[in-house]
């Protein structure tokens, strides 16, 4: 399937954080290059993030697309111009749709290498009629336009932001994919089900909880569950709740409400799971 290619490089879109590999034979490519590959969306100029490595090595059983060649002066320079382009492409995308009172937001635009074509990425909560704008477009950017519509998590993504953690949203600066995240991770996490607190700068909930929950998961099998009974100093309690981070329980009976570490409210817990490890 391959065959033909002596090894292949990895590949970055835009500063986007999931990887692409691309067949080729010149070996001189590497590390820092720019290539000119093609895609769907045609001719495009990306930047080399590995050095060529040997086929054996391809993270996957599947069909590489070729190198064009590495990009010359005039790539770069049609490059350059495309960047120009896209500005002028996003400010006639902007004043038509203000004009049709169209209900879309428009997020990018992106010319091709070749300039023939417009890719216009788009924000929209119900379905749009943009026949008009795709005839204004054309008349006014000479080019084919391609209309794509994105979610909101997309949008975060390609927009990013600061997230309530105080630093860069986790999609736009080292996640490939996004995850299924479901109420039961919050459930899991013991966090209040407050939906605007648990949401991101997306409104979806919060990738962090994916990133947490098999941690949570892990840490509870470790100690003993929630309105469990625990004896501490001679005394019955009930485990009211417990901080995983702090590793602090919220221990209950009738008399008092007490807060203890783990180790010291669950020491019978601790001696029954040594033994367990010793048999």
């Amino acid at each position: 399937m391959n065959d033909k290619y002596k090894c292949f490089v990895t590949v970055n879109f835009n500063k986007q954080h999931k990887p692409y590999y691309f067949g080729l034979n010149d070996q001189s490519i590497g590390y820092g290059d720019y290539i000119v590959v093609e895609t769907t969306r045609g001719l495009e100029l990306v930047e080399v993030v590995s050095n060529p490595d040997t086929l054996d090595k391809l993270p996957g059983n599947f069909e590489l697309k070729p190198v064009i060649r590495k990009a010359n002066q005039k790539d770069l320079k049609n490059y350059e111009e495309s960047l120009e382009l896209s500005k002028v492409a996003m400010e006639a995308v902007q004043r038509f749709i203000e004009e049709l009172g169209l209900k879309m937001n428009p997020i990018s635009a992106e010319y091709t290498l070749d300039h023939r074509k417009v890719l216009i990425v788009y924000v929209a909560d119900e379905r749009v009629d943009f026949r008009e704008l795709l005839r204004r477009l054309n008349a006014e950017l000479r080019a084919r336009i391609e209309l794509r519509q994105i979610g909101e998590r997309d949008k975060a993504k390609m927009i990013s932001g600061i997230a309530t953690c105080g630093m860069e949203t986790c999609c736009s600066r080292f996640m490939r994919d996004f995850d299924m995240i479901s109420i039961n991770m919050a459930k899991n996490q013991n966090l209040a089900l407050n939906i605007s607190k648990l949401s991101g700068l997306c409104g979806k909930f919060m990738c962090c909880l994916k990133h947490e929950d098999e941690m949570y998961t892990e840490m509870k099998s470790e100690w003993p569950a929630a309105n469990s009974k625990v004896m501490y100093k001679g005394n019955e309690y009930y485990v009211n709740s417990l901080n995983y981070i702090g590793q602090e329980a919220k221990l209950m009976n009738k008399e008092e409400t007490i807060y203890v570490p783990f180790e010291e409210a669950f020491k019978d817990h601790l001696r029954a799971q040594r033994r367990k490890e010793q048999e």
